[in-house]
């Protein structure tokens, strides 16, 4: 396993930011690392990269104990924090041959990850000259070219414009062939385009750590259902694959089933059956943005 943490936990004064977390991931796996504000993600990630010891629990990057050698654990990690730090008054190429000093990178690498993120034309500037879009890209370069096993991403997309948006989705994508990506945003959709898998963490606990194809099979489907008049739950529970029934108000309901049969033909045939007319009906099936909802909240 890229990245292994086992049982770690960080506690700031009484609260604990990160609660006894364990995940996985390995090469070639480009993995979204959600969850809402003060859940715990910036703590895990500064302990991912050594920045931050945790108070009990190991992390284990590419083999190497990040406690044990801190440094050999940081040379294959490729990091973008959410707010990009970058010297403005440097030129983009001396920036990068900043970087490629430190990790004693051949000079020949920047030309190639200039043409990789998309900064041909940009190259000459100051990064100061730079849109924000542009300033990402820079970040995103120096995090990788050192070519790191692991690359750690937090809200790598931001301030970029569609076709920029696209563009480095697409390098995300091709990254994440021989590399671990750990993906951390606000945008589901980001995930849902780029991830294999969605870690979500709440109150610094692991809530949720699944592949995407295994939310997309889910076999739940939930409809919202208005009738013309008001009728009992009992008489509901007589619809065939029903999971869950619950009364919105007077004449709406929320019905789960358990199918994976499209079950909306079969309540219009329920309701011609019984003489119900159904006034409104919505299938409200979770993607990944309701899912988020419904453990965070």
């Amino acid at each position: 396993m890229s990245i292994q943490l086992t049982s770690v936990t960080k506690t700031y004064g009484t609260q604990k930011a990160v609660n006894n977390i364990s995940f996985a991931a390995q090469k070639g796996e480009i993995v979204g690392f959600l969850g809402p504000n003060g859940a715990g993600k910036s703590t895990t990630m500064k302990i991912l990269t050594g920045f931050i010891d945790p108070d009990d629990g190991t992390v284990i990057v590419d083999d190497i104990d990040v406690k044990t050698d801190t440094i050999a654990t940081q040379k294959k990690i490729g990091y973008l924090p959410e707010h990009n730090p970058l010297y403005t008054d440097m030129y983009v190429k001396e920036y990068l041959q900043f970087h490629a000093d430190i990790h004693q990178t051949e000079k020949t690498k920047i030309t190639e990850v200039i043409t990789k993120v998309g900064l041909e034309k940009e190259a000459h500037k100051k990064i100061r000259q730079l849109s924000k879009g542009y300033r990402q890209r820079v970040g995103l370069a120096a995090a990788i070219l050192h070519d790191p096993a692991v690359l750690i991403l937090d809200e790598p997309t931001t301030g970029l414009d569609p076709n920029q948006l696209i563009e480095i989705r697409s390098l995300i994508k091709e990254l994440g062939k021989d590399k671990t990506v750990l993906l951390s945003t606000h945008i589901m959709q980001e995930v849902e385009a780029v991830c294999d898998r969605v870690i979500i963490i709440n109150n610094g606990e692991l809530v949720l750590d699944k592949k995407l194809a295994d939310l997309k099979d889910d076999n739940l489907q939930t409809i919202k259902v208005t009738f013309d008049y008001k009728i009992e739950e009992q008489f509901l529970q007589r619809l065939a694959n029903i999971k869950e029934i619950k009364n919105n108000y007077d004449n709406s309901w929320t019905l789960v089933f358990e199918s994976q049969e499209d079950m909306r033909p079969k309540l219009f045939d329920f309701a011609q059956e019984y003489e119900l007319k159904i006034l409104e009906l919505n299938s409200e099936n979770k993607n990944l943005e309701s899912l988020f909802i419904e453990l965070t909240k």
